[in-house]
């Protein structure tokens, strides 16, 4: 018996991990078209809800979609009207792993597995196929598991406690549904995999005399603690990720209160789909298994029929659940994108440090833009406040190159493909400029400050030619910020190499006139030392920009 449990537990172990294997493969071969299509054919409910069931087939995973989905939102590129028609599409995508399932219990397919391994490894030695392979090795595990959950025959001594055990609940009984359908949500948290429990529940049916009405108890239960993942990457995330990860579960619960109102009715009219009525017949194995994937299709298909016209109240519900959090003080250091969820794709992963690269390059041009307003202010009270906030600017900006390059360091870890490996170079060349770029920022702020204490102060000439420059940086600052946004196939980057032209240019030209202005006693040494000083890093902080757009356009550094 001990060997018997260790083979089933072993083979759910394998189920998972062939799951993951498939999940992740598909989505690797996907790349970054998966996110766009996701973010791009959302543009209705029906649309949205289209995207979600196909997205779901296509990387075979409920979680991953709703996951990807909730960090969309988290980064902005879906609203939560969106995100929750999405949700119910991946709640119907995912109905097809239980088809696969009936299959695989249904039929002897553990003698096809083996030349499906062999494929599949020869692939993964060829680098231009190799996610195909770990795809056909993904496929091979899950239904050698499913293979071996079939052929595991229990004991007759335990089988027969088993169907004793069964056959002490009475199966119409409502008490008894409530029961088992609660077995279901926390054994589902608990493995935090549907799909195994759904694997568990068909060989219970077919093995251990399990009542079908019990078994599809367990399976609404399976699809409220399927939930619990979307909300545990949601309790890091912002308010709206929150939302729509609360979507998800106000959907599933949802469905199985109406469901549980009909229970007999809409059991027998789901089973009647595969020719099987529970009231009077005796079914086999085979009739066992589909039934409990007909009835997961119908469950979820007729739950987005009879919510997806009030997809906006839904909304409004997940609003009134989750409030928006108090506004935080923007001066201290958060990062908004960036979150510490579980089941992370390196495609999501990379997204994510993306968006929080371009909140990243946002601060530091709100830092300029205080470094501009010190320059102005001669309050001293208003003078000091500017400078310390620029300062504290300053230990943001380093703490956001830390954590932003530990983040990518940790998704680097995985087994990426190429162009995400390139990303994610691109993008810690991009963290270590921008932290140069506060640099430049604080090194102008304490320029001015040791003006402002030393009561030296410029003419209106060098005050005129230091705002010209200041305007020429803004502009840059704000191009690079337009490059950090948008798609890389549709940027150019040659504005941006303009202005820094101009600013290069400008440089030269007042560093000779200052030398002229010295000499000619328009103004002192010292005046025109700090005067130069605040130019030159201008300059500084321009090629800092011009480095930052190389490595978003995936350009090489200049030598």
């Amino acid at each position: 018996m001990t060997i018997l449990l260790l083979k089933i537990v072993g083979a759910l172990a394998l189920l998972i991990y062939g799951m993951k294997v498939m999940s992740e493969a598909l989505q690797k071969l996907a790349g970054p078209q998966l996110r766009h299509v996701l973010s791009a054919m959302t543009t209705n409910r029906i649309s949205g809800v289209f995207t979600g069931m196909l997205t779901t087939v296509a990387v075979q995973s409920s979680t991953a979609t709703t996951v990807m989905t909730v960090s969309f939102v988290n980064a902005g590129l879906l609203t939560l009207v969106q995100a929750i028609s999405v949700i119910m599409g991946a709640n119907i995508g995912t109905t097809l792993t239980a088809w696969i399932m009936s299959a695989g219990f249904s039929f002897r397919i553990s003698d096809f597995v083996w030349p499906v391994f062999l494929f599949g490894l020869m692939l993964i030695y060829s680098k231009k196929n190799r996610y195909v392979g770990d795809f056909l090795f993904g496929v091979a595990f899950m239904f050698l598991a499913l293979a071996t959950l079939g052929e595991s025959q229990l004991p007759p001594a335990e089988l027969d406690s088993l169907k004793g055990f069964f056959a002490s609940f009475n199966p119409n009984s409502f008490g008894t549904i409530l029961l088992f359908l609660l077995f279901g949500t926390i054994l589902t948290c608990i493995l935090q995999s549907s799909a195994a429990l759904m694997a568990i529940t068909m060989m219970l049916c077919t093995q251990a005399g399990l009542p079908i009405y019990l078994g599809i108890a367990l399976v609404m239960g399976e699809n409220i603690g399927t939930t619990l993942t979307a909300n545990l990457v949601a309790l890091t995330a912002n308010t709206e990720a929150r939302r729509a990860a609360f979507g998800h579960l106000f959907f599933n619960v949802f469905g199985v209160i109406w469901v549980l109102c009909v229970f007999k009715y809409f059991v027998n009219l789901a089973c009647g789909l595969v020719g099987f009525n529970p009231a009077t017949d005796t079914p086999s194995g085979t009739q066992l298994t589909f039934a409990l994937a007909a009835f997961h299709t119908c469950f979820n298909v007729s739950n987005t029929i009879i919510l997806l016209p009030f997809v906006k109240q839904v909304a409004k519900v997940c609003c009134w659940v989750w409030k928006p959090k108090a506004n935080a003080d923007d001066d201290d250091f958060r990062l908004r994108f960036i979150q510490s969820g579980i089941m992370k794709t390196p495609e999501l992963s990379v997204l994510e440090a993306q968006k929080e690269i371009q909140s990243f390059a946002e601060r530091i041009q709100r830092m300029f833009g205080m470094v501009r307003d010190l320059l102005e202010e001669k309050n001293e009270d208003k003078f000091n406040k500017i400078y310390d906030r620029i300062q504290k600017y300053e230990n943001i900006s380093d703490n956001m190159e830390i954590e932003i390059a530990k983040y990518l360091d940790q998704v680097s870890n995985a087994h990426l493909s190429d162009e995400t490996k390139g990303k994610i170079r691109s993008m810690l060349r991009q963290i270590s400029e921008l932290e140069s770029i506060g640099d430049s920022c604080n090194n102008m702020g304490r320029t001015i400050n040791r003006k402002f204490n030393s009561k030296e102060d410029f003419n209106e000439h060098q005050y005129d030619h230091i705002h010209q420059m200041f305007e020429l940086v803004d502009d840059a600052l704000t191009q690079m910020n337009v490059l950090l946004k948008g798609h890389r196939e549709e940027l150019n980057a040659t504005r941006s190499f303009n202005i820094e032209n101009e600013i290069n240019n400008y440089r030269n030209q007042l560093r000779n006139e200052n030398l002229n202005d010295i000499n000619n006693h328009q103004y002192d040494y010292a005046s025109g030392t700090m005067y130069m000083d605040i130019i030159q890093e201008c300059e500084k902080l321009g090629d800092y920009v011009i480095n930052v757009v190389e490595a978003r356009m995936g350009l090489k550094a200049a030598s």
